[in-house]
């Protein structure tokens, strides 16, 4: 509510968080389903719809998430539709003994973490050469037997014997997507099977869902994943 020229009052449209370029949501399990549901706008259509009026988001525009995997003391559960726009699922682990040590004497150095620069960070990438890269992955070259092999792999995780809800297609876009960006860091102008191989456990560890008596008997994502990869043959060069 914002006081006109004249004396009198209007709504005024005041953009948020979102309206960014990297987009953090720390412990996305702790938002409630209705900021999840508006999340899941974003992160499809790009836009926020307020009062009727939508709202453009600016490009590139990226989502990163986290989940605190232990504590589950006041979270919800995240809907299987907003699960599956996000690409990648990465699984961090403790850090080396040797890599906390680094962080201790960051702290015993005086370094302010909210502080880049005390680090020797500093921008190397604009929105304007993200968007570049972004045209220059689509270069890539992906030959009929690769997207075949990806479609075969994405077949064949939703009737898995342990997968109760399988991959849907996107995982498959997901899968070709992040193949040429992959293939296009290592230098390549054209997507190999071991670049399906190496990212189909980050597409696809997300989006399974395994049988109950399956997780008794101590089956996990990742395992049925490589099973799956043993599985489908890939094409020969």
């Amino acid at each position: 509510l914002q006081e006109t020229d004249g004396g009198g009052r209007e709504m005024v449209f005041q953009k948020g968080p979102v309206f960014t370029n990297i987009l953090l949501a720390d412990e996305i399990n702790r938002s409630p389903p209705k900021t999840q549901a508006s999340l899941l706008e974003v992160m499809q259509e790009r836009q926020v719809t307020v009062d009727g009026h939508t709202h453009q988001l600016d490009r590139p525009f990226l989502v990163i998430a986290t989940q605190n995997p232990i504590e589950h003391e006041g979270t919800y559960p995240l809907p299987e539709a907003q699960v599956d726009r996000f690409m990648f699922k990465l699984l961090v682990d403790y850090p080396t003994q040797a890599h906390e040590v680094d962080i201790l004497k960051h702290y015993t150095g005086g370094r302010d973490p909210s502080h880049l620069e005390d680090f020797g960070l500093s921008p190397i990438l604009n929105a304007s050469d993200v968007l570049a890269i972004q045209e220059t992955v689509k270069q890539v070259i992906v030959e009929d037997r690769i997207l075949d092999y990806i479609v075969r792999i994405v077949s064949a995780a939703r009737t898995w014997s342990t997968v109760t809800v399988g991959p849907s297609p996107r995982a498959g876009v997901n899968l070709l997507l992040g193949s040429r960006t992959l293939a296009a860091c290592r230098g390549r102008d054209f997507v190999t099977p071991d670049d399906i191989k190496e990212l189909t456990p980050w597409v696809l560890r997300h989006r399974l869902r395994l049988r109950p008596e399956s997780e008794i008997e101590g089956a996990t994502a990742d395992q049925t994943i490589q099973q799956i990869l043993e599985s489908v043959e890939a094409p020969r060069s």
